[in-house]
């Protein structure tokens, strides 16, 4: 897998998950700044453990509970920690499956 895949993939998760987050409530710089630190976290590690073959479901279930412990334990005003992180995580994923789907 080449650096651009990762990179592609990150961009267009920070793309999606970030306005997410923001229509959550998520307004305080540290908290945004924390929402592109933890996808930063678990984005590169789920791509590559999916293009080496891992099933995709308990991957995302891994970064969907990691974001939200970071977000509650690092989070100044994230309210719903868990269900933002969940949240975000199907929209990019579901979006990215359509994506894939058309392009």
């Amino acid at each position: 897998m080449r650096v651009s895949a990762f990179a592609i993939s990150l961009g267009l998760t920070l793309l999606l998950e970030l306005p997410l987050a923001v229509l959550w409530g998520v307004r305080r710089r540290r908290d945004i700044q924390l929402a592109v630190l933890v996808n930063v976290l678990t984005n590169p590690a789920v791509v590559l453990l999916h293009a080496l073959g891992c099933p995709a479901l308990p991957l995302e279930a891994a970064a969907i509970a990691v974001e939200g412990v970071c977000y509650r334990a690092c989070g100044e005003d994230i309210r719903r920690p868990y269900l933002l992180a969940l949240c975000a995580n199907v929209f990019s994923y579901g979006l990215g499956l359509v994506l894939a789907l058309i392009l």
